[in-house]
Parts: C-alpha cells; sequence; structure tokens
C-alpha cells in the first residue's frame, strides 16, 4: 500500500516539474535583443577635392562721373583767372602820340571795344594805367601818364560805363613794356593800359 502511495507521488511529482518550469519559463520575458550597429569605414580618397570658396557676385560698377558742363565761350573766359584774362588781352591798350593826351580815332574805337567786353562781363572792375616813354622828366612822365588814363576812362563813361567800375593811376616812364632806345620802343609804351582787378 505504501509502495503505491509513493509510485503515485512520484508520477505527480514527475507531471509537475515539466509544468513548474514550463510556468517559469513562461512567465518571465527574455530582454529584447539590440542588433549591433553596422559600422562603415570610410573610404579612404589619395586627393581630397579641394574645397572652393563660393564665389561672390561682382560689385557694381562705379557711376560714371558727371558729364562736364558745357560752357559758352564767355563762360569760359569768365572762369579763367585776372592773370591768365589780363594775359590774354581782352582789353587793348590806347596808343598816344608824342606828349599827346588826346585820343585818336584808332584810340576812340578800341575804348568802344573794351566798353563792350566791359559790358560782357558786368562784374568786372578795371584799372586803366598811364604810361609814357623814357624821354623827359619823371614829373613830367607822371603827369602825361595821368593824363592819358584820363583820356581813356572818360571816354568809357561816355559810353556808359558805371564809374565805379573804373580807376585810373599814372606810371610815368617807370614801367616800360619796351625796354628799348628807340623809337618802335617809345612807342609801344606811351599808352593807357588797362587791367581787369576785380571780377
Amino acid at each position: 500500500m505504501h509502495d503505491r502511495r509513493h509510485a503515485s507521488w512520484m508520477a505527480g511529482a514527475a507531471l509537475l516539474v515539466p509544468v513548474i518550469f514550463f510556468q517559469a519559463a513562461c512567465s518571465e520575458n527574455p530582454p529584447p535583443v539590440i542588433p549591433e550597429p553596422v559600422v562603415v569605414a570610410p573610404t579612404p580618397i589619395d586627393d581630397p577635392p579641394e574645397i572652393v570658396p563660393s564665389a561672390r557676385p561682382p560689385a557694381p560698377a562705379p557711376p560714371p562721373p558727371p558729364a562736364a558742363p558745357i560752357l559758352t565761350p564767355d563762360e569760359e573766359i569768365a572762369a579763367q583767372s585776372l592773370a591768365e584774362i589780363n594775359r590774354a588781352l581782352l582789353l587793348e591798350p590806347v596808343f598816344f602820340g608824342l606828349d599827346g593826351a588826346e585820343l585818336d580815332e584808332r584810340g576812340r574805337r578800341v575804348v568802344e571795344a573794351n566798353a563792350d567786353v566791359l559790358a560782357r562781363f558786368p562784374t568786372w572792375n578795371v584799372t586803366i594805367e598811364g604810361h609814357c616813354d623814357e624821354r623827359g622828366t619823371p614829373e613830367y612822365n607822371l603827369g602825361l601818364g595821368e593824363l592819358r588814363a584820363l583820356a581813356a576812362q572818360r571816354y568809357l563813361l561816355e559810353l556808359g560805363l558805371d564809374p565805379a567800375r573804373v580807376r585810373t593811376v599814372s606810371y610815368g616812364k617807370e614801367f616800360p613794356f619796351d625796354p628799348g632806345n628807340d623809337e618802335s620802343a617809345w612807342a609801344a609804351n606811351r599808352r593807357a593800359h588797362f587791367v581787369i582787378t576785380e571780377k
């Protein structure tokens, strides 16, 4: 009897062991399997490509310089310096005879032409210089030079020039235009000389 119980118990235990192991196996979840990452080695490059910086857009071209204004001939003259204007002899001298201080016909035409120039440039002021040749005393020539300058000034005023725009000075024989000692030089030095002094 005892042997039968023991055999029955053994048979039951034999059946229980696989069930217990099966339950234990089912009750535990195995950890998930994480695949190992695949690392791909880079392919070696003998000559790496040159990195070229991106090209900048070209700078805009500078604007062209403004065109120079087109000047009239009178505007070109007015833009010159006093020295340039006087060198150009826009105002011609008036010449006189020996010991003379009166304007002849040619002298009047010269003064008229000078008056026309001064009318074109109404801001210009003029000084009329009286000059003489080397003969005679300094005092005589200073007086004669003044008479010559005044003769030219008087005719300018008769032609309508504003008196405030013209003055006179006498240099006598002190500043000859021609340093010679002959009649040609003397004739060149007997003059009323016009100089623009303000513009």
